[in-house]
């Protein structure tokens, strides 16, 4: 398929500009020519199309942004009159939440919460219709000149009756590492709590300028999750109340059965901060101390100098019986 420019025509809408490029797609800003309402068109790499993996993800994010009606998630229309693979969705007026995070690196907490509820009502809505978005994160969130906000990209969305995908990509199959659960870092699928998780971490992200985890590498970062706490919200701005920090806390429980367990829950909470009971948690005292999963690093960074070895040794045996 031939690369797509400003000034192009696909199918009845032309193309005006280029807004987004991932690895794996395009975004344009393009008018409908037909009604000349300003739409936005997911146009997928040419070396992508043929990618049954891709395709279903595609699939799905078109489907459930079909489905889904919400002033909190991005829209996308139907039409079938398509001559190539791609998507037309609303057309938001609005920056990515990492952009507004690198512009600004934290925000007051009144605008924070504010963020933030905009998100727990939406993942209310979501969540009460059988998806799961398993990937939140500030680059998958839109926010408007009021700070309400637009929930995008479900391609990795779990969906109530549709089968499960696997991925070759342990970043597309789990999320961001900033951003997934402990239950996702073990290999399970995570349900609704994978995404009030999410959120949790946005909103220390937002309250502090930082993520409450770290590392060098996705491994890394992922393990710190699993074995160390935190630097308490309060630490890094004292101007962060107490219940807001319990908050954060219970979003970001390790046990999801600890955690909230509805967006509803959490809802209520950034409504009511006065009416949160805070608890003398362990993760007060002790987030100084710092484990290294040092045994579980060394093996893997064993089995990683084994794997050429292994792989000589077969071509050698095959070059000899051959």
């Amino acid at each position: 398929m031939t690369p797509l420019h400003p000034g192009d025509r696909l199918d009845h809408y032309r193309i005006e500009s280029l807004v987004a490029r991932s690895g794996m797609a395009s975004i344009f800003r393009a008018t409908d020519l037909d009604t000349g309402r300003p739409v936005a068109i997911k146009v997928p790499h040419p070396e992508m199309e043929s990618d049954p993996v891709f395709f279903e993800r595609f699939q799905r994010e078109e489907n459930i942004g079909k489905r889904l009606d919400h002033p909190g998630v991005i829209k996308v229309f139907p039409d079938d009159r398509r001559s190539r693979m791609y998507m037309v969705m609303e057309w938001v007026e609005g920056k990515l939440l990492r952009q507004v995070l690198n512009e600004q690196r934290k925000f007051p907490p009144d605008r924070a919460v504010r963020i933030a509820l905009s998100l727990a009502r939406t993942l209310d809505y979501i969540h009460g219709n059988g998806v799961v978005h398993r990937d939140l994160k500030p680059e998958n969130i839109v926010v408007a000149a009021d700070d309400s906000t637009k929930i995008i990209d479900f391609g990795i969305a779990s969906n109530a009756g549709a089968r499960r995908i696997t991925f070759s990509n342990l970043q597309s199959a789990l999320g961001t590492p900033d951003y997934i659960s402990p239950e996702q870092v073990k290999g399970k699928r995570g349900d609704a709590r994978a995404d009030l998780y999410a959120l949790g971490v946005m909103l220390y992200e937002m309250l502090t300028g930082k993520v409450p985890w770290t590392g060098s590498s996705p491994f890394l970062i992922m393990n710190d999750r699993l074995l160390n706490n935190p630097v308490p919200p309060r630490e890094i701005d004292p101007e962060i109340s107490p219940q807001l920090q319990e908050i954060i806390y219970r979003a970001l429980e390790r046990d999801p059965g600890k955690r909230y367990t509805t967006a509803r829950e959490f809802t209520l909470d950034l409504e009511h901060p006065d009416r949160v009971g805070v608890a003398d948690r362990d993760e007060l005292r002790d987030w100084k101390r710092r484990r290294s999963p040092w045994p579980r690093k060394i093996a893997f960074y064993v089995l990683l100098a084994l794997i050429p070895i292994v792989i000589f040794a077969l071509l050698l045996f095959v070059a000899k019986h051959s």
